[in-house]
């Protein structure tokens, strides 16, 4: 590559990198614990999901359940099954029954899989939804905060492939060199490098498919307003995000429709196939229709979608979609995407890979932040822009190094019931992020910004056991005992990343230099 080449992919590299750092670092901080979001939500609220499989949800009683609440009769009724939670989604659709003026408004519920208790999305958020959403900035308001984390992933597309070309030719033998006793430009260059190829991977796969995700709906635009003359309700079930309305004939039905069999017959046609939607059109209607979906066993196969539809009063089966048979170019795509991001196609060994390359992740914008100061402090630099870079960069620190001992403080407030709603979450949060982040600028050194940080996030991460402890009376150990492996993980997972953090700790600040 000429010199002039290489410069101009070095100078976009950097100043790219530069610019979203800190916004890719929320990114990747939160969404590594994201991928347990999951066992976060049951963990949080000491329900373990693992006390039963999505098929043997006693969908009748859910039914019955909300019908005292909404007059089901002629809506549509979607359950979304398809997480890890002692709950499930419930979308109540509005009632197609013209003469039933007073009926309830319907909307998106979560239903209790044991008790069946209602919550709405603001009664049941909790400190896994949060994570989930910081890590595509949802609490900005919609779609700002979508665009933004899509775009930003945009973006580390490009400094991913600048990256690769500043660093082709060396690549390979710079891999494998690691200076830790020279100076610290070095140090941090070797680290970014070496960890930067491990991770390459990982990084492209996600800034492509986060970016999809996040800005899908400008990418469908075209598609949209071309090929279905804006018909959004068209177009997103074609790509399989919305099941199909069926025709309402105003004749209501007495008899009793026995969702469970239809759940239980189709779990059991074929081998492997996990239920996770059930989808009821115009219920108590002639013209009710029920539509079981699911996949297979990733351990089957990757793409393998199916779902049977029944006429809910005969159990004729109306349409059916084999999993084990060719996948259309939809559901394959969708799959695979969905998959590849969410890292939810394995057992907790991949999650948990996941999880160590996106801190990975972190450690790459943390020592490229810390790499494009350090060269620019020289004495040939003048004072006024060596001074800009240092605050930028003390700024950029005290923001990404503070979310750490924050997140583990949210764990045990959480916990211990003294945060329990969206907005006090909110509040304590973003207040103290604000707070600390502000201290930490004023200390004026990122050294021990960095050094604090760890340390207080090692320290408070240890209390989260504790106060899973002191709040349910019952010890980690004995979860797993209980088979309650998603509450177990959590205390557990805590307890390993502190002892981490405080052998980190100990190795770069411990010792006497």
């Amino acid at each position: 590559m000429k010199n002039r080449d290489y410069n101009i992919f070095f100078n976009l590299h950097t100043i790219s990198g530069i610019i979203i750092s800190a916004l890719l670092y929320v990114i990747f901080f939160a969404g590594s614990f994201s991928f347990f979001r999951d066992e976060i939500i049951n963990w949080e609220n000491n329900t373990s999901a693992y006390q039963q499989k999505p098929e043997e949800v006693n969908f009748n009683r859910a039914i019955d359940s909300l019908d005292k609440n909404y007059q089901l009769y002629s809506r549509d009724i979607n359950f979304n099954n398809s997480r890890d939670e002692y709950q499930m989604g419930v979308n109540v659709g509005p009632v197609k029954d013209t003469t039933l003026i007073n009926a309830k408004p319907g909307g998106y519920i979560y239903l209790n899989n044991f008790d069946f208790q209602e919550n709405s999305y603001v009664e049941s958020y909790g400190l896994g939804e949060f994570l989930y959403r910081l890590h595509f900035f949802a609490q900005i308001p919609y779609p700002y905060g979508y665009y933004l984390s899509g775009f930003v992933s945009l973006f580390f597309v490009f400094v991913i492939i600048t990256g690769i070309l500043v660093h082709w030719k060396k690549i390979v033998s710079n891999f494998y060199i690691f200076r830790p006793w020279t100076k610290l430009k070095t140090l941090w260059t070797d680290a970014h490098t070496a960890l930067g190829t491990i991770g390459l991977p990982f990084q492209l796969m996600f800034a492509v498919t986060g970016a999809f995700f996040m800005i899908k709906t400008i990418l469908l635009g075209p598609l949209l307003s071309v090929l279905y003359d804006g018909n959004q309700t068209q177009l997103y079930q074609n790509l399989g995000y919305s099941f199909p309305a069926e025709e309402f004939n105003y004749q209501k039905e007495e008899g009793r429709v026995d969702i469970n069999a239809l759940v239980k017959e189709t779990a059991a046609k074929w081998e492997d196939f996990v239920v996770e939607k059930v989808h009821i059109n115009n219920f108590g209607d002639e013209s009710m229709k029920v539509t079981v979906a699911g996949r297979l066993d990733y351990i089957s196969k990757f793409t393998g979608l199916g779902e049977v539809k029944y006429d809910a009063y005969t159990g004729n089966i109306l349409a059916e979609k084999n999993p084990y048979q060719t996948a259309s170019y939809v559901d394959v795509v969708k799959t695979v995407l969905y998959r590849l991001h969410l890292g939810d196609y394995g057992n907790y060994a991949i999650r948990i890979l996941y999880f160590i390359l996106g801190i990975i992740g972190c450690f790459i914008i943390i020592s490229g932040i810390i790499i494009w100061q350090v060269a620019r402090d020289k004495k040939n630099v003048p004072e006024r822009k060596r001074k800009f870079n240092f605050q930028l960069v003390n700024i950029y620190m005290a923001v990404c190094m503070s979310m750490y001992p924050l997140i583990a403080l949210l764990f045990i407030l959480v916990k211990l019931k003294i945060l329990s709603s969206q907005s006090e979450i909110y509040s304590f949060f973003f207040i103290a992020w604000l707070v600390v982040s502000i201290g930490f600028v004023l200390l004026k050194n990122y050294k021990l910004t960095t050094k604090y940080s760890l340390l207080f996030g090692a320290i408070i991460g240890l209390g989260i056991p504790v106060a899973s402890k002191l709040s349910t009376g019952i010890g980690f150990w004995q979860h797993y005992q209980e088979g309650k492996f998603d509450l177990f993980f959590i205390d557990f997972f805590w307890l390993v990343l502190s002892l981490v953090a405080f052998f980190a700790y100990w190795k770069a600040y411990g010792k006497k230099k």
